[in-house]
């Protein structure tokens, strides 16, 4: 469409759809949106942008009357802006609609899907392409650290960006990634996840299977290779591919191993072979061997692309990572608070294994809110215990919008908590963040780290820990 023209954005603080705004914006659209309450960093991002919205939904926002209404995948019917538009015949369209028609044409598209680490594999490819002076154009569902923001549009050859597979629209329900046509796909693992979307696993990894086979003979697929958890998962959804896919990993069967894994004050450091062949020692400024495996996706894909070695060492040198991943919060007399996004079983243990190599000798505390869509359910409940037990003590939050739930299907946090107990470690569940921050205020002691996990703000925990505690931001923290 002609530049200019009117575009209005239904649930615009999204984390996805605010920097779809601002891409719509940077290429010449005027744009407008709405929301039921539009926060930071959402609505500073906007307003820099000189973006106007609305903090609710009302079928007037609609006058005068848009171009091209964007549409959000948690807008149902029933909202009295998609009703305006279906009843005045609005031309409209799903976030990965607007990427396919308006941006990824003529790109070679390089795709990070997977259950766990998408964000972060994103970013550092965005990172990586950058600092070889590639101008890529990027999304991803995190703000990146590295740029201050969740997109960039350099105009380069590449367009990096998270592949979701989450339902796309009320009208779309296949996975948003289906619209992003990869050339080079990425899938970091394959373990199932979005219980109200997928009714097993089987439908859940046909998903993954489908999106390889959109890939062209020319492209490239990369999958982690370890027979462990999901390797064998993606090992089957990769199968039938038709162009090269190469494998990564910790063990000797992959095409890219990784080993002399090591933690350090500053990150990660390994070695590197590909296809028996040293590549190279890297350091990498992210913490936890779970970041080593999504770095070796990122240099696979960018090896492919012809970025040379001394650039990908001194990008992942210099990699900043992702808001919300491992992000520190503040410290105050000794005890550290700690916010990261884990919000499914793995990723928890994952999480809980990178702050121990990262800070070895401090009492760990994991403090999870079940949030996701599929942590909220009991789909989870036998598989959570163990990783929280990874922790030395566990608080477990209300299920958020439990009120949505039936209790046959909604996981219980004091099921959760009891079992944990069973496997040795203090365990407690409490209703709101307002208990347990007063709890943990009385409870901690000087050498203890909180590490909070949400997918969501935990209805501020972090910010009234800080607060409680009369917390500090350590200067370290800033510089990372």
């Amino acid at each position: 469409m002609t530049k200019g023209k009117h575009v209005h954005v239904i649930g615009i603080g999204g984390s996805a759809m605010s920097p779809l705004a601002g891409m719509l914006r940077e290429k010449g659209w005027r744009v407008t949106g709405s929301d039921s309450g539009v926060y930071p960093p959402a609505s500073t991002f906007l307003e820099s942008m000189g973006i106007s919205f609305f903090h609710s939904f009302d079928a007037k926002h609609l006058d005068p009357k848009p171009d091209l209404v964007v549409v959000g995948n948690i807008i149902a019917r029933g909202n009295p802006e998609l009703e305006e538009v279906l009843d005045r015949k609005i031309p409209y369209r799903s976030l990965p609609e607007m990427l396919e028609e308006e941006f990824l044409p003529g790109k070679h598209s390089i795709v990070v899907s997977g259950t766990h680490g998408k964000t972060t594999t994103t970013a550092m490819l965005a990172w990586i392409f950058h600092v070889a002076g590639r101008k890529p154009n990027f999304l991803v569902g995190g703000v990146a650290e590295n740029f201050g923001k969740s997109y960039g549009l350099e105009n380069g050859d590449e367009f990096i960006l998270e592949g979701d597979e989450y339902e796309t629209a009320f009208w779309d329900r296949g996975p948003k990634f289906f619209h992003y046509h990869p050339d080079s796909l990425i899938i970091t693992s394959l373990e199932y996840d979005h219980a109200d979307i997928y009714a097993d696993f089987d439908v859940y990894q046909l998903a993954f299977k489908r999106l390889v086979n959109l890939v062209p003979r020319s492209g490239r697929v990369v999958i982690w290779g370890d027979t462990e958890q999901s390797g064998p998962a993606l090992r089957a959804a990769a199968a039938k591919a038709f162009c090269p896919v190469e494998t990564y990993g910790l063990t000797a069967q992959n095409d890219w191993v990784a080993s002399n894994v090591k933690p350090h004050d500053a990150g990660m450091s390994f070695h590197l072979k590909y296809r028996g062949a040293a590549f190279g020692d890297f350091e990498l400024a992210a913490t936890g061997s779970h970041n080593v495996l999504n770095a070796c996706a990122a240099i696979a894909v960018a090896h492919g692309r012809g970025i040379p070695v001394d650039v990908l060492r001194e990008a992942l040198s210099t990699f900043r990572s992702v808001k919300r991943r491992m992000d520190v919060k503040g410290e105050r007399a000794g005890i550290l608070i700690v916010d990261d996004f884990a919000h499914h079983p793995t990723a928890v243990e994952a999480t809980i294994r990178a702050a121990r190599g990262r800070w070895p000798n401090k009492r760990l505390w994991a403090i999870l809110e079940p949030r996701s869509n599929s942590m909220r359910r009991k789909v989870f409940e036998e598989s959570l215990p163990k990783a929280l037990a990874l922790a030395d003590r566990v608080v477990l939050g209300g299920v958020f919008r439990a009120q949505q739930l039936g209790d046959d299907n909604r996981l219980a946090p004091d099921a959760v908590a009891k079992s944990v107990r069973a496997l040795g470690k203090d365990a407690r569940a409490f209703e709101g963040a307002d208990a347990i921050a007063d709890y943990l205020a009385a409870e901690a002691r000087a050498g203890d780290l909180l590490l909070v996990m949400s997918n969501g703000s935990f209805d501020g925990l972090c910010d009234k820990l800080v607060k409680k505690l009369g917390a500090e931001v350590p200067v370290e923290a800033t510089r990372r």
